[in-house]
């Protein structure tokens, strides 16, 4: 597990899985997390009972379809890529293998959220959609930035980096050259300018690249059929 290195308060309580000290057999192993990734299911059942036991309920699992959409972490699993919850023992929850999770708290430790930031989801603005859910004040937020694909590894074409551009322009210091009509590109520089704009300075984590670190993270660009990691935040 991976504890976030951030000043939370001490009742805001969050961590991202990795791959590592599951059950599942390969392309799988071990640590697999996702339920739709053709995984056998009481494999995923396991894992998902083995990180339960370091939670105070189970996670409000979603459905995540590259949205911008935000609901509030319950019952059932919705349609939806980022969640909140200000209710003390409610569980958000993302699941990534290349996409960029963010976690969020307020100072106050009053609220909580999980999102989940592809490309897509990041550009139609899942992250300000957090910030506005959570309804407190964007300078008292603070966000974490999970292992995502790094800047090395994630190839996007044009009309990637014009989707972004288009909104800020100085979205396009996140974009290198790679070859003709193709670009590298900084996800983690992406969501920081997009928390900025919408008003959260204090963001934190980043650097971790799940593409270049095999032996502990998933990475979808990398295997196409593999597991998926969570990363969880609850209010104790």
């Amino acid at each position: 597990m991976i504890v976030p290195d951030w000043p939370a308060p001490s009742h805001v309580k969050s961590l991202m899985t990795t791959r590592e000290s599951g059950v599942s057999r390969a392309p799988w192993s071990s640590f697999n997390l996702g339920d739709h990734v053709g995984d056998d299911a009481a494999h995923v059942a396991a894992n998902r009972a083995r990180l339960r036991q370091q939670l105070p309920s189970e996670p409000g699992w979603l459905k995540q379809v590259h949205s911008a959409k935000v609901v509030e972490t319950g019952a059932g699993v919705p349609e939806a890529d980022a969640s909140f919850t200000r209710q003390a023992g409610s569980v958000s929850v993302v699941l990534t293998a290349d996409c960029l999770p963010v976690l969020f708290c307020d100072r106050a430790g009053s609220v909580v959220a999980a999102a989940h930031a592809g490309w897509r989801g990041l550009a139609d603005g899942v992250l300000e959609a957090t910030v506005a859910a959570m309804q407190v004040s964007p300078g008292e937020i603070l966000a974490w930035m999970g292992a995502a694909i790094g800047p090395q590894a994630f190839e996007v074409g044009d009309e990637v980096r014009q989707a972004f551009v288009a909104q800020h322009p100085g979205a396009a210091t996140a974009f290198i050259p790679h070859v003709p009509g193709k670009w590298l590109a900084d996800i983690y520089q992406l969501a920081r300018i997009r928390l900025q704009h919408a008003g959260v300075r204090a963001v934190y984590g980043g650097g971790r690249c799940t593409f270049s670190e095999p032996a502990h993270f998933f990475s979808y660009r990398r295997d196409g059929v593999t597991g998926r990691m969570a990363a969880l935040i609850w209010l104790e």
